[in-house]
């Protein structure tokens, strides 16, 4: 059997299986479709979970050229501090990394006409001391090599466990300071794996990195989702042989059903404020939108109303504002609704089938699946132009997801008979693979800057 992943995001996650009366042929085909692919996404197995791979192809419409020294270290360190910032910089796509000719302390001399010669405009050099206690002190600075100026720089402790952390907080000071946008490189993704008959949640740093598995289930979890704090995640889970929405505290390990009515409860999205969740509810027996307590208790909020199927919330940033995947107009397309009612206005048009959307932390973005010469791409839309553009090329791909910088968007894609994580930048010069040699990635989000 063949799957086209970008067809069960709509249905899967929302059991219209069991509730759906639609009696539209072209419906009727549509779902039937959707249900089967929804099966052999449930079914798919995999093996042993093993450490994730990641692969950086295209580079940014101009390279910052920068040279990032060993750090002068005493004793013995676990970690190569520079070579994490250095991978950073270099995978964002935006930066060429210079060879500096040797290690350099925070404090070393600089000779700057052979840094120039060398090519870099910017130096990052830095010294590591391994302390009594068996932390790290950790120091570094950021030179300007045009100006001869210095940029900045920090004293970081960190213990063994946290040298990797400390490499992606510099790193993010360096992006942050050449090009006046935050970096992502101390931020976390959530993803699920299958293991034989096992499904993890599992948390990673950005790169694929540093998993841990926040929970293992015999039975399917799907469309995890991070508070805004990114503290919590949200997410479904068939534990109970139903689809029920959970929230799950990461520091504690507590979870909370916070929807399990009859019917499928799905589709979990975070209100702005972190207090609140848009869900997918077929209570009154179709699939319609409603919005209850993150901390359960209080009961549903009916947000939509509609004959069709409504799905696949998403706030807008500002929280004024409600997208979602609905087939009220005959097709799969995403709608605009305002959080306090009114006439939901369709946003979507150069495509008969449009879901599962996504919106920029600006709000200027919108990033969803759309079905195109029969694969299912990520697309992302201007709001204010319209302006639509295809950032994925594979044709198999699903659950797309913003970087909290809104420079990137990640996705599951599948390639080689295997489904995995792809990364691509805004304008599409580059993509980041993550992969792994034990099984499938699905179900991908990135989660917001740390707080």
């Amino acid at each position: 059997m063949s799957c086209a992943p970008g067809a069960n995001s709509f249905v899967r996650r929302n059991n219209t299986r069991a509730t759906t009366t639609r009696s539209l042929p072209t419906m009727l085909a549509w779902l039937a479709r959707a249900l089967s692919l929804a099966l052999f996404a449930l079914l798919v197995g995999g093996r042993a979970q093993a450490q994730m791979t990641l692969e950086v192809s295209g580079v940014g419409a101009s390279q910052y050229p920068i040279a990032v020294a060993s750090f002068e270290t005493e004793g013995e360190v676990s970690v190569d501090v520079a070579a994490v910032v250095r991978t950073d910089l270099q995978r964002s796509g935006i930066f060429r990394i210079v060879n500096p000719g040797g290690a350099m302390s925070d404090t070393s001399p600089i000779d700057f006409p052979q840094l120039r010669a060398r090519g870099a405009d910017a130096l990052v050099a830095g010294s590591i001391k391994r302390l009594a206690d068996g932390r790290y002190d950790i120091r570094y600075r950021l030179i300007d090599a045009v100006r001869q100026s210095n940029l900045g720089g920090e004293a970081i402790l960190a213990s063994e466990a946290n040298l990797r952390y400390a490499g992606h907080r510099i790193a993010d000071f360096v992006y942050e300071r050449l090009t006046g946008e935050k970096g992502v490189f101390t931020t976390r993704i959530a993803f699920v794996t299958r293991q034989g008959s096992r499904y993890r949640l599992n948390i990673s740093d950005w790169d694929g990195q540093n998993i841990q598995t926040s929970l293992t289930s015999p039975e399917p979890i799907i469309s995890p989702s991070w508070s805004p704090d990114g503290s919590r995640l949200a997410y479904v889970s068939f534990e109970t042989r139903k689809p029920v929405v959970y929230v799950h505290t990461l520091s504690t390990g507590s979870r909370l059903a916070v929807a399990d009515f009859p019917g499928s409860n799905s589709a979990p999205a975070w209100s702005p404020d972190g207090r609140s969740l848009a869900v997918a509810l077929t209570r009154d027996g179709v699939s319609q939108i409603y919005l209850i307590s993150a901390d359960g208790g209080a009961p549903p909020k009916r947000l939509v109303t509609s004959s069709g199927i409504d799905t696949e919330p998403q706030f807008s940033p500002d929280g004024k504002y409600l997208y979602f995947s609905s087939d009220r107009g005959g097709s799969p397309q995403i709608y605009r609704l305002g959080i306090d009612g009114g006439t939901a206005t369709r946003v979507t048009f150069d495509s008969p089938y449009n879901v599962s959307p996504r919106v920029g932390p600006d709000g200027q973005r919108l990033a969803f699946l759309t079905r195109r010469n029969n694969g299912y791409y990520v697309a992302l839309k201007d709001l204010e132009s319209g302006t639509e553009t295809l950032l994925s090329a594979g044709g198999q791909e699903e659950s797309p997801s913003f970087a909290p910088n809104g420079r990137w968007v990640m996705y599951t894609t599948r390639a080689g008979g295997r489904d995995m994580l792809m990364a691509t930048s805004i304008d599409g010069r580059v993509t980041q693979r993550i992969s792994s040699d034990s099984g499938d990635i699905r179900e991908p989000t990135w989660g917001p800057f740390e707080q």
